[in-house]
């Protein structure tokens, strides 16, 4: 991949990366709940999901998911049922009201962490969408396919991470102090529960 190319290409991952959705919003929650080294491992689940979707994209199965209004809607509200169901478990979660304050809120195993963060992603058919747009703009066919989408997911999956740990993750520190009382995370809880339900809903009917 010639150097402007991958330029334009670092470009737009980082514009991608800041534009918040489920991912970001998880992420924040994992920080605030497990801590900001702890949440790495949702962020990788996200990865995972996201090298998926590169590689269904390359494969042309996105083209069959983008053509075919049904499976494209089982997968859509499949995703949005279950940012609703995150969402439902967090405004009902009771706050903790004798923790430790120097200590995170939960104990998550990172198995479990990953999971969500795995399918917080891939349930999201409009993510399909958008690399089925946007692969094609980085990869030029008469050379080796194989190198440019190498490089193109390496670089996505690189900047996300960067974007999503070193930004969003640390962004949800500066939220460390409602989680001293039981009311700061209740507040805490159902304000992250409602984001993930306006996520759902946004990801249902926004066509």
């Amino acid at each position: 991949m010639q150097l402007s190319l991958w330029l334009a290409l670092a470009g737009a991952g980082v514009l991608i990366s800041f534009t918040p959705g489920a991912g970001a919003i998880n992420t924040m929650n994992n920080s605030l709940t497990s801590g900001f080294r702890r949440s790495i491992w949702g962020i990788f689940g996200q990865q995972a999901a996201l090298i998926v979707h590169i590689i269904v994209v390359a494969l042309g199965v996105g083209v069959l998911v983008a053509g075919s209004p049904v499976l494209f809607n089982v997968i859509r509200y499949a995703g949005a049922a279950y940012l609703v169901f995150l969402g439902i478990r967090l405004f009902v979660q009771k706050p903790d009201s004798k923790r430790d304050p120097t200590v995170p809120l939960t104990r998550e195993p990172a198995r479990s962490m990953f999971r969500r963060g795995f399918w917080v992603n891939l349930l999201n058919p409009k993510a399909l969408v958008f690399f089925l747009a946007f692969m094609p703009q980085f990869i030029r066919p008469e050379q080796p396919l194989l190198p440019q989408y190498l490089v193109l997911t390496v670089t996505v999956v690189l900047i996300d991470i960067v974007v999503m740990w070193f930004f969003f993750a640390v962004a949800a520190k500066s939220f460390q102090r409602f989680t001293n009382t039981a009311r700061g995370q209740l507040i805490l809880n159902r304000t992250f529960g409602m984001l993930f339900v306006t996520i759902a809903l946004l990801l249902a009917l926004v066509h």
